[in-house]
């Protein structure tokens, strides 16, 4: 095993899963492992406290007259439940067929330190890099960013810069290179439909009130029409239409054909808006989607009551130039108005984000283009992203600078689900792509 895997290893091994408490002390330590390990690349590094957890901050010196570059990652991680449907230990990471498969391998770990390795590579090759170059390494992506954007208008002077580098997102196919130049936003809420004071027997009751699961399930089926298409009023108001270069660009790009998606999701059939290409209606369409549902007896067997209250969980992705506040009041307007008599829906907002968009064809963007054709030795195409990643539009919005998405993760990279897992050669291309993507960039 390679130096590079070893400390890849070192760093999948720690369960940093900011959403569950109980692995505080271990996110905290990760952070702390970051710190250390920048140092030991030839950086000077800060552990920075916030309401939640740590900022680490790395950089080299910075001279004046050079190009400012800042990269992000996370160091935090999903949680690994359901633990019985991996096929190893989570935060055990083995190679297995050429991949990495632990917890954080693609998300975002692999990826970011993969960043921070070139860096140092090229520090111990060249004595210094062609860049003033700051990594800035939260741990609270997973659950949303909470500090960060604080924390970033606190230190803008410190942070500023003339781009940003984000690998956090994914590649169309493998060996294809890849330059996302947009994100969807989203905004997210849950409902609570609520009737009777408690559960009812339902042959007792059944016929004569409301049953709130049924009501919810009348309310989940009112978000789209039977062609795909979203039903809210507004709701396609401020969408920006795709551009024809994109369209025509998308229809060639590898990895994204119908049959494509058949395989990578096990879904029988594809569905969606008319008028779009799966690979259109997730990079450039606005959806909105059922994340979770339930209400009554979920137990074995039967047991027949009217529950007295349902629920749902629901996420709306955006494209721009949609604002999710505006969004989430149509979202709101639209549930009260098809709640059905009888039954009462409380509506309670998420969080959110704002779509993104940049100029792929600016010199950075070419630049960009540049370093990923010699990392790869291949062509790269442009996407937008399906995903969120909310930071990056407050990264233009507090410090004036676009973002760079090279996304170094595969379709099949099972992120969030169990057997997570990385190639590594994805993780080696990702140390050459540090090194060509600084030294374009400072030319």
């Amino acid at each position: 095993m390679t130096s590079e895997l070893e400390q890849l290893f070192e760093f999948l091994r720690f369960p940093s899963i900011s959403t569950d408490s109980s692995h505080a002390s271990d996110v905290k330590a990760c952070a702390e492992w970051l710190v250390a390990k920048s140092e030991s690349l030839g950086l000077t590094a800060e552990l920075h406290e916030t309401p939640g957890f740590p900022v680490v901050i790395a950089r080299n010196e910075h001279v004046p007259g050079r190009r400012n570059v800042l990269i992000y990652g996370h160091y935090d991680v999903q949680p690994v439940d359901p633990l019985n449907l991996w096929d190893s230990a989570p935060f055990e990471p083995e190679i297995r067929d050429g991949r990495i498969w632990a917890r954080g391998a693609t998300d975002n770990k692999g990826q970011m330190l993969a960043h921070l390795l070139g860096a140092g590579k090229t520090i111990a090759e060249k004595g210094d890099l062609p860049v003033n170059l700051t990594f800035l390494f939260e741990g609270e992506e997973e659950i949303g960013s909470p500090n960060l954007a604080p924390f970033l208008r606190e230190h803008a002077d410190d942070l500023a810069c003339d781009v940003i580098a984000v690998s956090d997102t994914g590649m169309v196919a493998p060996g294809v290179p890849t330059l996302g130049y947009g994100l969807r936003g989203i905004t997210c809420c849950e409902i609570f439909v609520r009737g009777p004071a408690r559960d009812l027997h339902s042959g007792l009751f059944g016929g004569a009130v409301t049953n709130p699961a049924t009501a919810a399930a009348r309310i989940i089926a009112s978000l789209h029409d039977e062609s795909g298409k979203v039903a809210i009023e507004g709701f396609y108001d401020d969408v920006r239409e795709l551009e024809d270069w994109e369209r025509e660009m998308w229809a060639k790009v590898p990895g994204v054909s119908a049959d494509d998606f058949l395989r990578v999701t096990g879904s029988p059939n594809l569905f969606g808006e008319d008028g779009y290409s799966a690979a259109e209606r997730t990079w450039a369409r606005p959806t909105a989607e059922v994340n979770g549902m339930g209400g009554g007896y979920q137990g074995e067997g039967s047991k027949t009551v009217i529950p007295a209250e349902a629920m749902a969980k629901f996420s709306f992705r955006l494209v721009p130039d949609q604002d999710p506040v505006d969004i989430m009041k149509k979202v709101e307007a639209h549930l009260q108005s098809h709640c059905p008599p009888g039954v009462s829906v409380e509506v309670m907002p998420g969080h959110d984000g704002k779509p993104y968009h940049a100029d792929p064809h600016g010199i950075y963007g070419k630049a960009a283009q540049d370093a990923l054709r010699r990392s790869f030795d291949a062509e790269p195409v442009l996407i937008r992203e399906g995903g969120s990643i909310p930071i990056v539009q407050d990264f233009r919005e507090i410090l004036g600078a676009d973002t760079l998405l090279l996304g170094l993760a595969l379709s099949d990279a099972q992120i969030h689900s169990p057997n997570e897992n990385f190639p590594v050669e994805n993780f080696e291309a990702g140390i050459r792509l540090n090194q060509a993507l600084l030294e374009e960039l400072g030319k």
